[in-house]
């Protein structure tokens, strides 16, 4: 005998094998922003014939049940859905369940996070986030997921709930995916749009990128490409330029354009229109830019569109002539913004003659001496710029390839060791200082970091000693407690034994055996 088990309003409240059930209609699904849900509804009691399907008026075992509210929410979606798909064929339906808290909605690159329940068209769930109690996170319009969440997730709203109906060329089509997806499947999703936030081009926080339109193609500007672009750029919500321009990527600061548009452009395609929040580090600096009124280490906001560009010649594209005769047209660059205090300008500069020669063989003996003094007042000229952006490791690096170059380099040793000292690596600093006094021993500021370099060693010595002390002497009064409050309890102990005394039968307080 079947029998079904329900609760109060007919919901179930718990399944037998085989049991027949009553089926109490899923919430009804409604269209638009509205956040109250309209009156009773006949959405759920047709089927795409339009006859109604008696539920509660039939008895069903439990995976009929489920297969039947995955039908009506299918049929739901179906009819009443919005067409979201760019070429309006209708292979994604959207209906909006609960409406989202903001207006802005995620942009092409950005880091969405979601929660999700995936149903095939009988209602049988095959994934959900939420019984993994776990967001899933991607990057929208890359790609990473099937084409339908590409296009659903980009009209949603933060906090948004949806559902999505989506056909099998928008989600996993003739291949399926084994196990649980079978081939051209029509897929249910119930999607929850937790967070989203612009894509971090370098992972440090310094650009962030949202794209509002995509670009063509897949080729990229590159490091000396001949860029045309429109641009606007705000401060503190004030628009300050406005321009069309045209330069080469990794000179724009000649067009008053900040260190963070060259280095994005690398990562734009052409037609791309996009927004960038530069930091302090890829604006304008702790200089600013008085022309345009911006202070010191002030947050800038770039709307770009890449218009057009001309890629410059990869290195293997340049014979050894005239790899050299552009490092001499780059070293001179470089030193023009080092001069100006733009350092980032000038490692790119630098860069150039590094990525050219540092790998070219099978040169002549002139062209090797050339190739030598140009690479090593390369390394030379970029250990010193990171040291005034405070990379010291970058600046170690830089300063051992040019000491590869020339062992007994003056400037060489002696930046590596200005290095060593900033990272508190205070006995190898000393060592660098005292190599350089003996290529040198006149050089008088070898002499005072040596000295520095003694110093910093005493004080940390010191700090050292005193640290362990204050340690060893907590350990030590923590240890005296210990023993003492360990005495007191057992002279406690002791002194309680002693009032009470020996134990006698039939003593006083206890009674003989068989007494009343």
């Amino acid at each position: 005998m079947t029998k079904a088990i329900t609760g109060k309003g007919g919901v179930l409240r718990a399944l037998l094998p085989g049991s027949a059930i009553c089926v109490k209609p899923p919430p009804c699904l409604w269209v638009g922003t509205s956040p109250d849900p309209p009156g009773p509804s006949n959405l759920l009691q047709r089927s795409h014939g339009g006859k109604v399907r008696g539920l509660c008026k039939e008895t069903m075992t439990t995976d009929e049940a489920t297969k039947s509210e995955g039908e009506v929410q299918a049929a739901a979606l179906a009819e009443r859905g919005e067409d979201i798909t760019p070429a309006g064929d209708r292979g994604v339906l959207k209906i909006i369940k609960r409406p989202g808290s903001e207006d802005e909605s995620p942009m092409i690159g950005d880091k969405v996070y979601v929660h999700y329940k995936g149903k095939l068209a009988n209602g049988k769930k095959f994934d959900s986030s939420r019984d993994r109690n776990e967001p899933f996170v991607f990057s929208l319009g890359k790609g990473q997921v099937i084409k339908a969440w590409d296009i659903g997730v980009a009209t949603m709203k933060k906090g948004e709930i949806c559902y999505l109906l989506c056909k099998p060329e928008y989600a996993y089509g003739s291949a399926g995916s084994a196990p649980k997806i079978p081939s051209n499947a029509t897929l249910f999703f119930e999607v929850e749009l937790l967070d989203f936030k612009g894509e971090d081009l370098f992972e440090d926080g310094g650009i962030i990128r949202r794209i509002k339109r995509k670009g063509e193609g897949y080729s990229n500007p590159n490091e000396g490409a001949t860029v045309e672009i429109h641009l606007e750029g705000f401060c503190g919500g004030t628009r300050f330029d406005c321009k069309d321009v045209k330069f080469v990527v990794g000179e724009g600061e000649d067009h008053d354009i900040p260190i963070g548009i060259d280095k994005a452009l690398e990562k734009m395609q052409r037609g791309e229109h996009c927004i960038l929040y530069l930091g302090p580090r890829y604006g304008f600096g702790e200089a600013g830019k008085p022309k345009y009124g911006i202070q010191a280490n002030a947050e800038l906001v770039y709307e770009v569109t890449l218009k057009s560009f001309e890629k410059a010649k990869e290195s293997w594209e340049m014979d050894t002539k005239e790899k050299l005769e552009q490092a001499a047209i780059v070293k001179e660059k470089g030193t023009m913004y080092f001069k100006e205090g733009k350092y980032l300008q000038a490692v790119i500069q630098y860069g150039k003659i590094v990525s050219w020669l540092e790998m070219e063989y099978g040169l002549s003996e002139k062209e090797s001496k050339a190739s030598d003094s140009f690479l090593l007042a390369a390394f030379l000229n970029l250990a010193m710029c990171y040291l005034k952006l405070r990379e010291y490791a970058k600046a170690v690096e830089c300063c051992d390839k040019a000491l590869g170059l020339d062992q007994d380099n003056e400037k060489g040793l002696y930046r590596r060791g200005e290095a060593r000292l900033l990272m508190n690596e205070f006995e190898l600093a000393k060592c660098d200082f005292q190599k350089v006094l003996e290529v040198n021993p006149q050089n008088k500021a070898a002499k005072s970091q040596i000295s520095v370099c003694q110093k910093k060693t005493k004080e940390h010595n010191e700090r050292d000693r005193r640290i362990y002390a204050n340690m060893f002497t907590k350990f030590a009064e923590r240890d005296a407690k210990e023993a003492a409050s360990k005495t007191g309890a057992e002279k406690a102990v002791e002194k309680a034994a002693h009032e009470k005394g020996p134990k006698t039968p039939g003593g006083e307080g206890e009674e003989a055996e068989g007494h009343v």
